[in-house]
Parts: structure tokens; C-alpha cells; sequence
């Protein structure tokens, strides 16, 4: 048996269509028709009017803080319980991440200690954060109906992180439409991949325009070279961009796919005390990317590292959930707000494979696996029978 990832890459026949087009029509310079394209899509999903194809998430979130203005000295709100990446984009401005720790309604940052650290600020005549960078987390919205109006109290900008919630929405407003800009990511491990990338997505035409610019060397509209800043190579290639309009096109076979898989893990820890799922909150739309457990070993006479080795001996992979950014050696010194809500979902959670493309004969080892598991570890559960969507 073939090692069973993570979140692997869901490739379909509209991807290798869409790329060869793109081959033969000759579209191979770094910029083209399939990129135009892949950013109005993408603006659209998003209920966006403008879209800059990047090459990373990352570099979409270092452009959105250089075009609200964050700079060295600053500082920037950043959900603890994230990527690195969050973080890693506040430092490339030379600007300080307060991490800020999640709530455990949705494991997204939480209104209530965004609230005091925004008051405490306030009243002890510190200056404001240059921005607040909220994460989406595991293809599930923040609490926006909360943060935004918070966030506007102190004139506070809002960048939405929502790097793996393409296609999830709080209430009608789909994951991208919220602060002034938004980012998602197309890394491989994605729900959508161009196989690496990003995109910002704004309403802002200016903000839109200059991202665009700096994101392809900052260079002037002239005969030769001119530069009068110094601009990155940010940009996605028209033949990545071809590669993730296919994607799209079965977007929402994806997440269902996943929602599948999620209800068979539900059904395998159905009756196993001890275990949580990553939650779904009423009026939320998720998009699945990874289903997620937490653990209390005490009650389920396991560990959710236990697990994790276990499937490992079998070539299987799991991945505990986010290490918060507080914990991590790089940002030890970095001021935070916290309850203590990110440490425990890090020390007691699993995120379990999730992939779309995952077919029965990778998914059926991994729910067997499970089941041998709890059933040596006395938390027996039956193996679900695979039922695969037809749509």
C-alpha cells in the first residue's frame, strides 16, 4: 500500500485541458489570458471586484500589509493558532505579531480577547495596532459578524486570512469578502492548488493596482526598465493559473467529498468517549479542508499522539493540529493575549486525511486502521461502510 497524505492534490481532467491549451496557445510567459481569468473567477467566488494572482499566500498577505501601511515599528494583530505564514508576513514589514489566542466556539480568534487587548490599549494611551490579521481556520469563518465592528471602533484595518477557506461562508457572505483585503492560498496541500500560489482579493481598484505592480518587480510603464521602488517577483504564471481554473471547476465536488469523509471519521469515533471534532457553527458553510479531533486521553484511554503514531507504522498520515505561533522558539518573545484555549486544542489534537481525491481503497486502510486502534486501546468502535457521492 502507497502512503495515504495528509491533504494531497485532487487532480481531475480539467486541470491537464485547461494547462495544454494554455501550452499550445502559447501562453507561457509569466502573464496571459488564464491568469485574467483565474482572478475575476476567483474575485467572483470571493463576491470581490478585483483579484491579484500571486505566487504564495504569503506573498499575497506581505502585499496586503505594505498597501495598508504597516512598517517597521508597528504592530499587527495575528490569530495565534495559525500557519506560520500569518506571522511570517508581519516580520517581512519589520512589524511585531501580537498573537491573540482562539475561542472555542470555532478555534478562530476570539472576539471577546480581541475586544480587551483593543480596551486595554485604549485606556493605557498605547498606540493601535497598524492591523489585525484574522485566519479563517481548517475552512471554517471567524466570527466576522463580531470582529468587524470591533475592529471599526478603533479604526483598526482588517486583513482576512483566509487561506484555507475557499468556498466556506458566514451566513451569505462568502470566506474573502470580509476586511479591506482577503488572501487564499493555492498551495498543494489546498482544497484548490495551482500547484503553489495565492490571491489577493479586494474591493479597493487602487490597492488592486499597486499590488499588482509591486507584485511584478514595481516596474514603470516605460520603453526600458524603470524602477523608482523596489517591487518583488510575486506574481503567478498564466500556466499555474490555466492549472487552478481547472480546479475550480469541481470545487464544490471537493467539499463535498470531504464532507463525506468527515461523517466516516464521526461515524468511527461515534461511540468513543473523549473525542471532539473540530466544531461547525450554525450559520457557517465549511469547506472540510481537514477534519480535526481533539483528544482527552484520560476519557478515551488514548492520546491523540498515540493515534498518530499508530496510523504512521501504517504509512498513514495525520498531523497534530497548529502549533500556536505564541509557543513557536521564533516568536517566544512576541506579546500575546491569551486563555489558554490554543495550547490545549495543540496538545490534544490530530487532524486526520482528508484529501478529495482520496478514493476507497486509500480511505477504507484509514478508517480500518482506526478502528483497530480503538478496539486495542478498549474504545471499540465499528468500521463505517464507504458510501461515495455520485454528484
Amino acid at each position: 500500500m502507497s502512503r495515504i497524505y495528509l491533504s494531497a492534490p485532487d487532480v481531475r481532467g480539467p486541470e491537464r485541458e485547461m494547462v495544454l491549451a494554455a501550452i499550445d496557445s502559447n501562453w507561457c510567459a509569466p502573464i496571459g489570458p488564464d491568469l485574467d481569468a483565474f482572478e475575476a473567477e476567483v474575485a467572483e467566488l470571493s463576491g470581490r471586484r478585483f483579484g491579484v494572482a500571486l505566487a504564495s499566500g504569503t506573498a499575497a498577505l506581505h502585499l496586503a500589509l505594505l498597501e495598508l501601511g504597516v512598517k517597521a515599528g508597528d504592530e499587527v494583530l495575528v490569530s495565534t493558532f495559525t500557519f506560520v505564514a500569518s506571522a511570517a508576513a508581519v516580520t517581512y514589514c519589520g512589524a511585531t505579531p501580537v498573537f491573540i489566542d482562539s475561542e472555542s466556539e470555532s478555534w478562530n480568534m476570539s472576539p471577546e480577547l480581541l475586544a480587551e487587548e483593543l480596551a486595554d490599549r485604549r485606556r493605557a494611551g498605547r498606540p493601535m495596532p497598524a492591523a489585525a490579521m484574522v485566519v479563517d481556520l481548517y475552512g471554517q469563518c471567524a466570527d466576522y459578524d463580531r470582529i468587524v465592528p470591533i475592529l471599526a471602533e478603533y479604526e483598526v484595518p482588517l486583513i482576512e486570512d483566509a487561506a484555507e477557506a475557499i468556498g466556506a461562508a458566514l451566513g451569505e457572505r462568502p470566506a474573502g469578502s470580509f476586511g479591506e483585503a482577503a488572501v487564499f492560498s493555492f498551495n498543494g496541500n489546498k482544497l484548490i492548488t495551482s500547484s503553489g500560489g495565492g490571491m489577493l482579493v479586494t474591493d479597493d481598484e487602487h490597492m488592486a493596482h499597486r499590488v499588482r505592480h509591486l507584485a511584478t518587480q514595481a516596474r514603470e510603464r516605460a520603453p526600458h526598465y524603470e524602477h523608482v521602488e523596489v517591487g518583488f517577483n510575486y506574481r503567478l504564471s498564466n500556466l499555474l493559473a490555466a492549472f487552478g481554473r481547472g480546479q475550480l471547476v469541481g470545487l464544490s465536488d471537493r467539499i463535498a467529498r470531504r464532507a463525506e469523509i468527515r461523517s466516516l471519521y464521526v461515524d468511527v469515533f461515534a461511540d468513543v468517549d473523549g473525542v471532539e471534532f473540530n466544531p461547525i457553527v450554525d450559520g457557517r458553510t465549511v469547506n472540510h479542508w481537514l477534519t480535526c479531533i481533539t483528544v482527552d486521553a484520560e476519557r478515551a484511554g488514548f492520546s491523540a499522539e498515540e493515534l498518530r503514531l499508530h496510523l504512521e507504522a501504517s504509512d498513514i498520515e495525520s498531523r497534530p493540529l497548529w502549533k500556536p505561533m505564541h509557543l513557536q522558539p521564533v516568536f517566544v518573545e512576541a506579546p500575546a493575549r491569551l486563555d489558554g484555549t490554543s495550547d490545549a486544542l495543540f496538545a490534544t489534537g490530530l487532524c486526520l486525511p482528508s484529501g478529495s481525491g482520496m478514493d476507497d481503497t486509500e480511505l477504507r486502510p484509514a478508517l480500518d486502521q482506526i478502528t483497530s486502534f480503538l478496539e486495542v486501546s478498549g474504545a471499540s468502535s465499528p468500521a463505517p461502510s464507504i458510501v461515495r457521492s455520485t454528484s
